[in-house]
C-alpha cells in the first residue's frame, strides 16, 4: 500500500487547520485576551508539520485511492486533527494537562461535547470560539465522510446512501472534495441563519455565533457552564431545538431542495421515524414530569429541549435531568444509543440502521411462521440487499461490544455503575453529558482518571468513524499487499 498520497493529503489538511487557528487568535486579541499567542504558536507548529508532510509527498497521485488507502486516510485525518487541535488548549492560560487537552480536542472534533473545563465564564474568548470551531469543522466533516466516503467502504450499511455521483469507489477523494463544496455552502448558510436568529432572540453576538456552530453540528459545546440554562430564554431554546433537528436530518436532501423541493426529505422513511420517535418520547416524559408535580407547560418545555438534545447527540442542557427520576433518566440513557438520521451531523445507531434491524427481525419472525416462504425486507420501499443487512447486523454487534468494553474499563477505574455505563454510552454515541453527579449535565469529566479519559477519547473516535473504519485497521489482512 502506498502511503505518500495519504501523507500528502494529511499535510494539506493540517495546513488548513493551521489557518483556522488564526480565527480564535484574532478573536482573542480583539477581546483583549492573553491566549492569542498560544493560537499563533499552535498554528505555526501545525503549519510546519503540515508543510513537511506536503512537500515530502508532493507529486503523489491522489486520483485513484484504493479502499485501504481511503480507510487509512479517514482514520489519520480525524486523529491528526484531534492531536494538533489540542495544542491551543495545552499552551493556553487555562493550564490544561496534555491528556485533558487531547480529551477536549477529541470531544470537539467528534462533536461529542464532553468537557473537562470547570468554569467556562473564566475561559478566554479564543478558547471558547476554538471549541465551537472544532465542533463546526467536525460536523461538516462527518457529513462529507458519511455521504461520500463511507458508502464506498460499505461500512455498517452506509452503501444504501450512495448518491448518483458516487457509485464507484474510484477517485474517492476528488469526489468527496467536489461533494463537500455543495454541503459546505448549505452548512455555512444554516449556521449564519441560526446565528442571526439567536442574536435576534437576545443572545450576545459572540454567544450567538458560537452556539449556532455547535447547534447545527449537533456538538453541544456552550460558552456557559450552565449551558443553555444560563440564558433562561424560551425563544432561544425553541431556536436551538429546531437547529438541533435541522442538523439531525440528511443533508443530501437539503441539496436536492432546489431541484425536487421538500419531497425527498418528507418521503424519507428514516425522517418519518425520527419525528415520530421524538414526538412520542417528548409526550411520555412530559406526562411523567407532569404526574410528578411539574406544571405541564414547564414539563413540555423541559422534555422537548432535553429529549431533542440527547437523541441528536448534541448535549445542550437546560435542566439537571438526573433529578427527574428513574424512568426518565433510563429513557434518556436509551436515547443516547439511537442518534438522528444517516447523512446528518449526528452519530449513534441512527434511524436507518434501526429500521433495517427491525425489518430483519420481522423477516425472521415471518420465516419462523412460514419456513418455506420467501420473505424480503424493505427500506424506503426498496429491497434491502443481503450485504447491507449483514453489515448492519455486524455494526450493531460491534457497537454494543465496544460500549460494553468501554463501560467495563471505566468501571475498573473505580467509577460507579451509572457513571461507567452512561459515560460509555455518551462517548460511543458522541452525546456529551452522561448521568450521575460526576458527568451529568451539571458536572464535567475533569475528575475522570487519565486512563479513563483516553479510553473515552478512543470511544468517541470509534463512534464517530462508524466502528468498522477503526477496527479494520487491526486486521493483519489490511496491511498485507
Amino acid at each position: 500500500m502506498k502511503f505518500f498520497p495519504i501523507v500528502y493529503l494529511i499535510g494539506i489538511l493540517l495546513c488548513i487547520l493551521a489557518l483556522f487557528m488564526l480565527i480564535p487568535a484574532l478573536v482573542d486579541w480583539f477581546y483583549g485576551g492573553n491566549d492569542w499567542p498560544a493560537f499563533l504558536g499552535s498554528s505555526l507548529i501545525t503549519f510546519l508539520f503540515g508543510s513537511i508532510a506536503y512537500f515530502t509527498a508532493k507529486g503523489s497521485s491522489t486520483e485513484h485511492l484504493e479502499l485501504r488507502q481511503a480507510f487509512l486516510l479517514t482514520n489519520s485525518a480525524w486523529l491528526s486533527i484531534a492531536l494538533f487541535g489540542s495544542l491551543p488548549f495545552y499552551f493556553s492560560e487555562i493550564n490544561m494537562s496534555f491528556v485533558d487537552s487531547i480529551f477536549e480536542s477529541t470531544s470537539g472534533i467528534t462533536t461529542t461535547g464532553a468537557t473537562v473545563i470547570l468554569n467556562l465564564e473564566n475561559t478566554s474568548y479564543g478558547i471558547l470560539i476554538w471549541r465551537a470551531l472544532l465542533q463546526w469543522l467536525g460536523g461538516v466533516g462527518i457529513i462529507v465522510m458519511a455521504l461520500a466516503i463511507l458508502p464506498m467502504l460499505s461500512i455498517g450499511g452506509m452503501q444504501l446512501f450512495k448518491t448518483e455521483s458516487y457509485e464507484t469507489p474510484e477517485k474517492v477523494v476528488p469526489k468527496a472534495a467536489s461533494f463537500a463544496a455543495g454541503i459546505s455552502i448549505v452548512y455555512l448558510t444554516l449556521t449564519i441563519i441560526w446565528a442571526c436568529m439567536l442574536w435576534g432572540a437576545g443572545m450576545p453576538i459572540f454567544d450567538s455565533i458560537a452556539h449556532a456552530m455547535t447547534t447545527i453540528s449537533t456538538g453541544g459545546y456552550s460558552t456557559k457552564s450552565l449551558s443553555l440554562a444560563a440564558f433562561n430564554s424560551y425563544s432561544i431554546e425553541i431556536i436551538i431545538t429546531f437547529g438541533m433537528i435541522v442538523g439531525s436530518l440528511p443533508f443530501v436532501h437539503y441539496l436536492s431542495i432546489t431541484k425536487n423541493g421538500w419531497k425527498n426529505l418528507i418521503n424519507d422513511d428514516q425522517v418519518k421515524l425520527f419525528f415520530t420517535l421524538v414526538i412520542f418520547v417528548i409526550f411520555i416524559i412530559s406526562l411523567y414530569l407532569y404526574l410528578h408535580d411539574v406544571p405541564y407547560l414547564k414539563a413540555l418545555r423541559l422534555a422537548s429541549f432535553n429529549v431533542v438534545s440527547i437523541i441528536t447527540g448534541t448535549g445542550f442542557g437546560t435542566s439537571d435531568f438526573n433529578s427527574w427520576g428513574g424512568f426518565a433518566t433510563t429513557l434518556l440513557l436509551i436515547l443516547m444509543f439511537i442518534g438522528g438520521c444517516a447523512g446528518s451531523t449526528t452519530c449513534g445507531l441512527r434511524m436507518a440502521r434501526i429500521q433495517i434491524l427491525v425489518a430483519n427481525a420481522k423477516s425472521q419472525i415471518s420465516k419462523l411462521i412460514r419456513p418455506h416462504a420467501i420473505v424480503i425486507s424493505y427500506y424506503n420501499k426498496k429491497p434491502i440487499p443481503e450485504n447491507v443487512s449483514e453489515s448492519v447486523m455486524g455494526f450493531f454487534f460491534l457497537y454494543i461490544l465496544c460500549f460494553a468494553i468501554l463501560a467495563c474499563i471505566l468501571g475498573s477505574l473505580g467509577l460507579d455503575l451509572i457513571t461507567a455505563i452512561s459515560g460509555a454510552a455518551s462517548a460511543i454515541g458522541n452525546v456529551g453529558p452522561g448521568l450521575g453527579d460526576i458527568i451529568g449535565p451539571s458536572g464535567s469529566y475533569q475528575t475522570i482518571p487519565d486512563i479513563g479519559k483516553l479510553s473515552l477519547c478512543a470511544g468517541m473516535i470509534i463512534g464517530r468513524l462508524e466502528i468498522f473504519a477503526i477496527l479494520v485497521m487491526f486486521s493483519p489482512l489490511f496491511w498485507k499487499n
